[in-house]
This record gives structure tokens, C-alpha cells and sequence, in this order.
């Protein structure tokens, strides 16, 4: 599957990117660097007009109807080894269900994060990333990066998505455990603790 937008020049692109501001990723200014008109929001979109749409970070699920009636690629940043960690807190499950972990760039369709696969890499942590914390800022930098790699593709279209391979796992908000300690936990000790947590739950069932 190709991108429609192929032989348009990156200056001539205009780029909504929906969710984090320019406090909290560099992406938006990278567009800007590389020439495109990029308008920011962090609003439910109904019927657009871009060449091209970015989603990280935004937290509004895009209607099959609002797809339907937009005729540009949206893609998604998301910070899982896709298909694996569909949906919220990736980080998370990636270390507590033993999964690979990652950043990919997908297109989004109906589904949570179902869309097919533009790029993706695997992510292994440093010695010194101890916590949740640290994971998630090493996999939004892995995703950004990934991003300003690909970044000529992406604005000019040469690039290919495919189907994502495999049943993979998804998770939701209210999945978390509510005994999680949060965020600046040490991961290995968490996790244990909290798997021991879980298996005397449903032990006592």
C-alpha cells in the first residue's frame, strides 16, 4: 500500500499533528524545519483537509466515519513492538506479559493500534533504565527518532505499510493493576511483585 501523496515536495505538505504540543515532542518543529505548514490539536477531528496527518500521543479514538472522509494518510507514533501492546500503557506490558518491546509507525484504520505497519524497531533497554519511567522517555525518544529517519519517505510518500502479522496482545486503561506503584518503580522488582500479587488473587478464587 503506497502513500497517494508520491512526488509532492515536503515544503509543500501541510501536516496536522494531533496530540503532544512542542513541550513534549520535538516532531512538530522537525516538520516545520523540513518546510511543512503544521497546525497542532488535541481536539476530536471530524472532516479535514491535510496532505497528511500525525497522531502521538492523541487520546481521541478517530471514527470510522471521520476515515471515511479523510482522503490523506493518518499515521500513528505508537511505542510498542506492534502487534504486540495494542492500546494504552505498552510500557507497562511489555515488561509485566514478557513481550518484545519497540516504537512503530502505523496507519490507523478502525481497529486499536490494528493499522498496517509503515516502520517499527525493536527497543533494548540500557543497564541504567531501571524504571517505567525511564523505559517510556527511551521509547518516545526510539519513536521520534525512528520518525526523523524515515522523515524524506514520509512527507514525500515512499514508503510501503503492510498488515500487521500475528494476533499480537492489547490492553486498556483499566487493565492496569490498581496495585501498580507507578511510573518511577523499578521495573524487575515491580513486576515481580506484582505478578505474586496477582497469582494469590487467583489462587484465593
Amino acid at each position: 500500500m503506497a502513500s497517494s501523496q508520491s512526488g509532492q515536495q515536503s515544503s509543500s505538505k501541510r501536516v496536522l499533528f494531533l496530540g503532544y504540543n512542542r513541550d513534549q515532542t520535538s516532531l512538530i518543529d522537525v516538520l516545520s524545519e523540513a518546510g511543512c505548514d503544521v497546525d497542532h490539536s488535541v481536539d476530536p477531528i471530524e472532516e479535514v483537509d491535510y496532505d497528511l496527518i500525525v497522531s502521538f500521543g492523541y487520546r481521541h479514538i478517530i471514527s470510522q466515519n471521520t476515515l471515511n472522509r479523510i482522503t490523506c494518510p493518518i499515521m500513528n507514533l505508537h511505542i510498542s513492538y506492534l502487534p504486540y501492546n495494542r492500546g494504552a500503557h505498552p510500557g507497562f506490558w511489555s515488561f509485566f506479559d514478557d513481550t518484545p518491546s519497540g516504537v512503530t509507525i502505523h496507519l490507523i484504520d478502525d481497529g486499536l493500534d490494528t493499522g498496517p505497519v509503515i516502520y517499527q524497531r525493536k527497543v533494548t533497554f540500557d543497564a541504567g533504565e531501571v524504571t517505567f519511567a525511564d523505559a517510556h522517555r527511551r521509547l518516545v525518544s526510539e519513536i521520534e527518532d525512528l520518525f526523523v529517519v524515515h522523515l524524506d519517505e514520509l512527507l514525500t510518500g515512499k514508503w510501503r505499510a503492510v498488515p500487521q502479522c500475528g494476533e499480537g496482545t492489547k490492553h486498556y486503561v483499566k487493565d492496569l493493576p490498581r496495585e501498580f506503584a507507578g511510573w518511577n518503580s523499578e521495573i524487575e522488582t515491580e513486576i515481580a511483585r506484582l505478578r505474586e500479587i496477582i497469582e494469590g488473587q487467583n489462587g484465593n478464587r
